[in-house]
């Protein structure tokens, strides 16, 4: 079953995917909380066949809810109404966006704001599938929210051989084999045959969490306790679990990424130079890849998802699974089609929508690629600066020869659309879906330009004049950063 996470905020909506038969929470962009949100979040839940939502309700540190959770729950109120069919489960979150600025800033690589919201979606989404497990979480319930994990309820708990630490390995000891159910009159106590004393099943938080996590849920009645066995058996099953994790890795392509930071995500996980340029230069057999221009890169297809893999992949085989998320998304939004009503190839769509994936810094896709769209019917050149910093970065990437941006503006490369018409010779990123759509589906203006201000926000303008006068105004720093 898929499940759509969301981060909801007054100005944007952070977004996650996951799969539950996967449990790895995705990040998935954002969307601008200006009016049209109830038709873009109705549009995902079309894209990824479901109807099943996490919205994180915000507490405080004392675990209270505060006037943030108040409109999350009349957010998640209105979503209902929007989205008939919506089931809707909240999952209680606190200081998220914290957590998730610091992952961002613990990568090193840039990020924008709307980076932030979609990870800290990815936070709470993975909570929630971590908080679940296989007898817990039947997601065939008909009713407006997920089930909770199961406290209350008899069910048995599966026993296995003792002798094995993995427990991919037949005969792998559960944990839980310490633990019994005993009569159902007594079910407010739980007893520990170690010293045969009377608790409280409050007593045992941690012990009941660790069953939970453990996949065999709690089920109602009493248990048998040995103590020690239990907290041996346990850090033993997560010592094997680590082990077996240890032999899968995540590698994670972020939109707007470009093939050099890819390269350099690939070295840092341990692939050779020579592994990660012959896989790039690989032929790979996609319908979607074979009207490319001659000598056109992977620049653009490799869709930023993240993917689990054996240690044992190729780098081929991690390539060959970010072209298959290009591939379905593609087709999924006959992007194909859309594009030549625009009078784009679909090579030129994804072009376009790589630059629109770097314009957007406040999730203004949609407007910008109006601009640009508008700008090449008139047969004016898209000055887009983006482009141009593409072209250092494969020409001169470090700044030896273009150490200014007046020079660096005059490189005569076919990337640099501040010097010549139309679009540049291939894509310059990998677009999220948002940018995607937004060059299928461009806003209903008539700007010619556009600009970032020093405050973060979008300037645009019919003229020259006006366009100066907004980078007068707003964009007396950010104008000027080095390309």
């Amino acid at each position: 079953m898929k499940i759509i996470g969301l981060d909801i905020g007054t100005k944007r909506i952070g977004v996650a995917r996951a799969d539950s038969s996967t449990r790895i929470a995705i990040p998935s962009g954002y969307i601008l909380v200006d009016g049209s949100e109830w038709q873009k979040i109705a549009k995902l839940a079309k894209l990824y066949s479901t109807n099943w939502f996490v919205l994180g309700l915000p507490r405080s540190n004392e675990g209270n809810e505060t006037k943030q959770s108040m409109y999350v729950r009349q957010f998640a109120k209105r979503l209902l109404k929007e989205v008939p069919e919506a089931k809707i489960r909240f999952q209680d979150e606190s200081l998220t966006s914290v957590e998730a600025e610091n992952r961002l800033k613990a990568r090193g690589k840039n990020y924008e704001k709307g980076d932030i919201d979609s990870e800290a979606a990815t936070i709470i989404l993975q909570d929630f599938l971590e908080s679940f497990n296989k007898g817990g979480s039947d997601t065939s319930s008909s009713s407006g929210t997920l089930p909770r994990a199961r406290l209350h309820g008899a069910r048995s708990l599966p026993e296995r051989p003792a002798g094995r630490s993995n427990p991919s390995e037949e005969g792998y000891q559960n944990p839980i084999n310490s633990i019994k159910t005993v009569a159902k009159k007594e079910s407010d106590k739980v007893v520990m045959t170690a010293k045969k004393t009377k608790h409280k099943m409050k007593k045992w938080p941690i012990l009941v969490l660790a069953l939970i996590l453990i996949g065999g849920g709690v089920a109602g009645g009493i248990w048998w306790i040995n103590r020690e066995n239990a907290k041996r058996e346990y850090e033993a099953y997560l010592i094997a679990k680590a082990n077996e994790k240890a032999e899968v890795f995540n590698f994670t392509i972020r939109p707007g990424e470009t093939i050099f930071d890819i390269k350099e995500s690939l070295a840092e996980v341990g692939y050779s130079a020579t592994e990660i340029e012959e896989a790039f230069d690989a032929d790979y057999d996609f319908d979607f890849l074979k009207n490319r221009p001659e000598g056109a890169t992977l620049e653009g297809y490799l869709y930023g998802e993240t993917h689990e893999f054996y240690k044992t992949a190729t780098v081929k085989e991690i390539l060959t699974k970010f072209l298959e998320g290009m591939g379905e998304v593609i087709r999924d939004n006959n992007l194909e089609a859309r594009y030549a009503a625009h009078d784009l190839t679909l090579f030129e769509g994804i072009t376009l929508a790589s630059i629109v994936q770097k314009e957007s810094p406040n999730g203004e896709h949609a407007t910008v690629a109006q601009v640009f769209l508008s700008r090449l019917a008139y047969g004016w050149r898209l000055g887009s600066d983006v482009t141009v910093k593409y072209a250092l970065d494969v020409v001169d990437p470090n700044r030896l020869t273009y150490a200014d941006n007046a020079a660096a503006l005059t490189i005569d490369s076919c990337y640099n659309t501040r010097i010549h018409t139309g679009l540049p010779c291939g894509p310059i990123s990998n677009p999220n879906l948002t940018s995607l759509l937004a060059v299928a589906d461009p806003s209903d203006t008539s700007y010619l330009y556009f600009l970032t201000g020093d405050d973060g926000l979008m300037y645009y303008s019919y003229t020259e004049a006006e366009h100066n006068q907004n980078a007068y105004q707003h964009c007396q720093n950010l104008c000027n950063v080095s390309l």
